[in-house]
């Protein structure tokens, strides 16, 4: 019997047919469906999810607030947006369940840098949103204060590069949240940054199935969930499977 009775999933893509794609690096990504996430996560006890705009999905939130529809209110977005949308339209993707802006450094222009500290307060102060960072984790030294400053961030993928994991658990232990996601695609061995982080700050992880793991080396399976049972004490996995990410994005 799993030591956990909820699971809310901080990070999936769905790429759904119909909508349209953005080339990245040569990569455009199969079909993924609400139907076939929701077939893939039924072996477990889903409660809701976040729902991330990939690289390959540029600045379309038509697909995101069709998504969102389908899957219900216990599921929300993160968007990517140009830098000149309008309060109006921040404020209608927040009806639509858009939570969090993200800021694809790995697979983008570092260019973004210079705007994230006017973007995340400006989407805090208007709509309570978070920013959501996909970088190397090699990269956060020169951060620090930049993301200790920020109202409320997330780092996907546990940092993805070992190099980076002391200055990662570093802003754990400031609050920042870390997604435990597509622990394939680290350079080391996911345990190693589970442990770290969650014994520096037990609220700072969230999991995520990372579904469909584009790109990634090895897709989600059980062994993920295995994997983070065996890293984590019984009476703290529920807020890494659960609390910790619905407290983040539901404010519950």
């Amino acid at each position: 019997m799993r030591a956990f009775d909820s699971l809310f999933d901080s990070h999936l893509h769905i790429i759904e047919p119909g909508f349209p794609l953005v080339e990245n690096q040569g990569y455009l990504p199969p079909t993924f469906s609400v139907n076939e996430y929701l077939n893939a996560m039924k072996p477990y006890p889903l409660s809701g999810g976040a729902v991330v705009s990939g690289s390959f999905q540029g600045f379309d939130q038509t697909y995101l607030i069709h998504v969102l529809k389908a899957l219900g209110p216990n599921y929300v977005g993160v968007a990517q947006i140009p830098l000149d949308t309008s309060d109006r339209e921040i404020l209608e993707l927040h009806d639509h369940g858009v939570r969090a802006v993200r800021f694809n450094l790995k697979r983008g222009s570092k260019e973004q840098l210079k705007h994230l500290s006017s973007v995340a307060a400006r989407v805090f102060e208007l709509a309570g949103w978070h920013v959501e960072l996909y970088i190397d984790s090699a990269d956060l030294a020169a951060l620090q204060k930049t993301l200790r400053h920020l109202p409320k961030v997330s780092i996907d993928h546990l940092g993805l590069n070992h190099e980076g994991l002391a200055e990662l658990v570093k802003l754990a232990e400031c609050g920042v949240k870390v997604k435990a996601t597509g622990f394939s695609r680290l350079n080391f061995p996911a345990q190693e940054a589970i442990t770290a982080i969650y014994q520096a700050n037990p609220q700072a992880l969230m999991f995520g199935s990372d579904l469909p793991s584009t790109r990634a080396p090895q897709p989600f399976s059980e062994r993920d969930i295995d994997l983070l049972c065996q890293c984590i004490e019984p009476s703290g996995l529920n807020n890494v499977l659960s609390a910790n990410a619905c407290s983040f994005y539901l404010g519950r």
